[in-house]
């Protein structure tokens, strides 16, 4: 069986505590959305929450589709964390992930537009 690149760099061992540790505290968005993803809640689709890919641990991803859902909180609104969010989603591209960014106020305030947007993603791989 060959092993593909994108295996080598999934979930790789030394950031397996932190994603454990991220999974037992998610923050309340993180939480309000898992409680409509897990289970394959949204058609089906089957999402991991704190998965790593390469030295980047995403919020939330779809396997099925190369999705990855990304939650911002005030951090990611400076030049450094604009910085940053560009770094990961350039990576992440580069190996066929799209990714989706909400500001966590999203979730709270207009959670099935958020979903929408997430579903409407389903298949534009």
């Amino acid at each position: 069986m060959k092993i593909r690149k994108e295996d080598k760099l999934a979930n790789q061992p030394n950031l397996k505590t932190l994603r454990k540790e991220l999974r037992s505290n998610l923050t309340p968005a993180e939480a309000a959305l898992w409680k409509a993803l897990q289970r394959g809640q949204l058609e089906g689709r089957k999402f991991r929450r704190q998965h790593s890919f390469g030295k980047f641990i995403l919020d939330f991803y779809c396997p099925q589709e190369k999705l990855a859902v990304e939650l911002d909180g005030r951090h990611h609104f400076s030049e450094a964390g604009f910085a940053a969010d560009s770094e990961r989603t350039a990576f992440l591209n580069s190996h066929g992930i799209r990714v989706l960014r909400f500001e966590n106020d999203a979730v709270f305030e207009q959670l099935d537009g958020v979903l929408e947007e997430i579903r409407n993603a389903f298949g534009n791989a």
